[in-house]
């Protein structure tokens, strides 16, 4: 059996996500005082063009099991959404305000994003093609029955 060649979202998704971490970090070293942001919205640059880079590489991959990465990673993609919406509260309630406020939103946004794209990626990525993420459950159900 001859394994398909994808690009290395994994390695990239776990680059992407210690840039954002060293950038929160970096900013919470800095609280309560004044903040500089140029070292995190540097990170937050590398990690967004990361994330960009390992979904046009995902959407170009051929022999990549599409519909399942969809079913698996909107899913994750609603929890994180719901994750981040949580820390962005805290954040507003907590008092942050102006450039901070900006870059760590941003920073939630990649967060929200990529996190999803590498649970969706992995589950999907040993699946082929023309596994549907519905016939794998019909089929345990049936199996178990």
């Amino acid at each position: 059996m001859s394994e398909q060649r994808l690009p290395p979202v994994t390695e990239l998704g776990v680059v992407s996500m210690a840039l954002i971490v060293t950038g929160g970090i970096t900013i919470a070293a800095q609280l309560p005082g004044d903040v500089a942001l140029g070292l995190p919205v540097a990170l937050l640059a590398a990690s967004a063009l990361i994330m960009v880079w390992n979904v046009v590489s995902l959407a170009r991959a051929p022999g990549f099991n599409r519909p399942l990465f969809f079913e698996v990673a909107r899913w994750a993609l609603l929890a994180y959404c719901v994750i981040a919406g949580i820390l962005e509260w805290v954040f507003v309630k907590d008092g942050t305000r102006g450039g901070v406020l900006v870059v760590l939103t941003l920073s939630l946004v990649v967060f929200a994003v990529h996190v999803p794209l590498l649970i969706g990626f992995t589950v999907a990525r040993f699946q082929p093609v023309g596994v549907r993420p519905t016939s794998q459950i019909d089929g345990a159900a049936e199996a178990t029955v």
